[in-house]
């Protein structure tokens, strides 16, 4: 079984997401500690529960879920994993992050590991990859079966979607993989989501006024 703790990082109020195993093997999901403050936040818990990060797994890479990928880089030395499709989001990160304020912010020294719809593993939990793009061309969302989590990005919040204009964005798009490939689970799954409250699947086929199954 895995267990869950989330923080809100940055101006955005970015949900960056732990996950563990009974063994402590973590996967970071999304890193946006921006500061040195939320940097220590996430350091000292880690620290403090003894786990040992093996992994960064990013949803996708818009500025507010990498700002503090190089942090965790730097801090624990391990991979970090993303869609093919988002190695361009991730690069432009550095060009326009100073028009949000961010001048300090820097691209990783090395290429990400691309991974794609299927299966990932933390230990011996499986996750499944889900492909559900439309916020960003290359979004995922990943999916404990065991557990009936999903912790899915900026694809679907509590009664609300994730933009779609954007450079990337596409309405039509993000509408096929919510319907397809997020509507299509348990009704029961928990969505932990990149902002706001967690919902559920059923939750959100009823009440979303975006998209209502």
């Amino acid at each position: 079984m895995i267990e869950i703790k989330s923080f809100s990082f940055n101006p955005f109020q970015e949900n960056t997401w732990l996950v563990w195993n009974e063994n402590k093997d973590c996967v970071i999901i999304d890193p946006g500690c921006e500061s040195a403050q939320e940097e220590k936040k996430l350091l000292d818990f880690i620290s403090s529960s003894n786990l040992k990060p093996m992994a960064i797994w990013l949803t996708h890479c818009h500025i507010d879920h990498v700002l503090g990928l190089n942090f965790c880089l730097q801090q624990w030395q391990i991979p970090y994993n993303l869609h093919q499709k988002e190695t361009t989001q991730l690069r432009a990160v550095q060009a326009y992050a100073p028009s949000y304020g961010f001048h300090q912010f820097r691209l990783p020294e090395f290429e990400g590991t691309e991974i794609c719809e299927g299966e990932i593993l933390l230990g011996i939990e499986k996750f499944r990859i889900l492909d559900v793009p439309g916020h960003s061309p290359g979004h995922v969302a990943f999916f404990h079966e065991e557990s009936g989590i999903l912790i899915s990005g900026d694809v679907l919040f509590r009664e609300s979607i994730g933009r779609t204009d954007l450079p990337g964005g596409d309405f039509s798009i993000l509408e096929q993989s919510i319907r397809q490939k997020i509507y299509t689970l348990p009704s029961n799954t928990r969505i932990l989501p990149g902002h706001g409250p967690e919902t559920t699947v059923g939750h959100e086929m009823k009440y979303n006024p975006f998209i209502l199954a």
